[in-house]
C-alpha cells in the first residue's frame, strides 16, 4: 500500500492543551459525562488524563492496543496487548486516542471494552485522517499530515536519524512512507529539536 503521509506536522504541548481544551468543550456541549476515561495506550495515555481533568472525570484507566511499528509502517492488524484495567459494568466510557488514522486501533478497542458490558461508549481523538475507517464522536480536525505529538519527540529523533544514516540511505528511500524527500524530513529533524530546546 502506497504511503498516504504527505508532510509532517510538530506539535507543541500548548497546542495540544488547547486543541483537547476545545474536545472537552465540546463534550461538555454535547451533555455526555462519563464515568470513566479510557486512555488507548501509548498514544491515548496523556490525552486521556488531560480530558480527565478538563472535564472533572476522577476515574481514569487504560486500555492496550499495538498497530504502529515506525512512521506510517503498521502490522497487517492491531492487537490488544493489555485488557481495560478497571470494571466498566453498566458505566458511560469516553475512550481516547489522540489520533484515528486508519481507525483499526479504535474500532478493536471499543469492541474490547464493550464486550465488558458498559452502558455507552463514545469515542474522541484531537486528529483524524481522512481515510480512516472509524469516525470518532468527537475530533477536532482532519488532517493527512504525520503527527509527532510532544511525548514521542525521542522516539521520533531515533527513529528519523537511524533513517538518514548514510548507510542506511538506500533502506531509507524504499520505505513505504519515504515518499519526502529526504530534505523535508532533515528540516523535520531539525524543527523537533529546536522546538524541544525552546
Amino acid at each position: 500500500m502506497p504511503s498516504r503521509v504527505t508532510s509532517f506536522k510538530v506539535l507543541t504541548w500548548n497546542r495540544v492543551y488547547n486543541v483537547l481544551f476545545n474536545l472537552a468543550e465540546k463534550i461538555q456541549n454535547s451533555r455526555f459525562e462519563p464515568d470513566v476515561v479510557v486512555g488507548i495506550c501509548r498514544g491515548g495515555w496523556v490525552p486521556a488524563r488531560v480530558i480527565c481533568d478538563l472535564i472533572g472525570v476522577h476515574t481514569l484507566a487504560n486500555v492496550g492496543v499495538e498497530f504502529y511499528t515506525g512512521i506510517d509502517t503498521c502490522e497487517p492488524r492491531p492487537r490488544v496487548t493489555q485488557p481495560i484495567s478497571t470494571s466498566i459494568v453498566n458505566k458511560k466510557i469516553l475512550l481516547v486516542d489522540e489520533v484515528a488514522d486508519t481507525g483499526q486501533s479504535l474500532m478493536l478497542a471499543k469492541e474490547c471494552i464493550t464486550k465488558r458490558k458498559p452502558k455507552e461508549v463514545r469515542t474522541v481523538t484531537m486528529y483524524m485522517k481522512p481515510w480512516s475507517s472509524f469516525e470518532p464522536d468527537y475530533c477536532w480536525l482532519k488532517t493527512s499530515s504525520w503527527l509527532v505529538f510532544p511525548w514521542e519527540i525521542n522516539e521520533t529523533i531515533q527513529t528519523l536519524t537511524r533513517c538518514l544514516k548514510s548507510d542506511d540511505r538506500k533502506k531509507f528511500e524504499n520505505l513505504r512512507w519515504k515518499r519526502l524527500p529526504v530534505k523535508q524530513v532533515e528540516q523535520l529533524l531539525n524543527n523537533i529539536i529546536v522546538n524541544e530546546r525552546t
